[in-house]
């Protein structure tokens, strides 16, 4: 039984270390969102005097005009990083598939020891009991063994801006 403990025990830190893991990437991007949408604000916001005189048909200086032509490229990279920061959900949602594939995974674990454990009736001997247990030991293992086949380590995203990215 301490074995099946153990594989329950090592699925569930898992399982904690990948929500870990999904609220460290959440938070990273929800700080690079709100750094390039302020950063975007502010750049429109800093040339607005600039065209509003542009609308009242007002003439503007040689600077204002560099100005208005570079706000096009940063919004453009403000917009880039923010939507780079948006492909981190895809790494995200890689974390919680492969959570909740664990989370399965022991049920269906739980669900074999519970099977096997209604074939032990209260005047079992001691034989029945141990090769009961062995099957149940032998099953958990195998079931073990396919969930983790199924599970990847790494999280990964790729085609961003700065290449391919590959995370724990």
């Amino acid at each position: 039984m301490s074995g099946v403990a153990d594989h329950g025990r090592q699925h569930l830190t898992e399982v904690e270390t990948d929500l870990i893991q999904t609220g460290l990437l959440l938070e990273e991007a929800i700080e690079k969102l709100s750094f390039n949408f302020m950063a975007i604000h502010k750049a429109v916001e800093a040339e607005q005097a600039t065209i509003a005189q542009l609308l009242a048909g007002g003439e503007i200086s040689a600077e204002q005009r560099t100005q208005l032509a570079a706000l096009q490229g940063q919004v453009g990279g403000y917009v880039n990083a923010a939507i780079t920061s948006l492909q981190f959900q895809d790494m995200t949602s890689q974390l919680l598939d492969r959570t909740l594939k664990r989370v399965t995974g022991l049920r269906e674990f739980l669900s074999t020891m519970s099977a096997h454990g209604a074939e032990m009736l209260p005047d079992s001997d001691n034989e029945e009991i141990v090769d009961l247990l062995g099957k149940v030991s032998m099953a958990l293992a195998v079931q073990s063994l396919e969930l983790r086949s199924v599970l990847r380590k790494a999280v990964s995203q790729q085609h961003l801006e700065s290449g391919d990215i590959e995370l724990f």
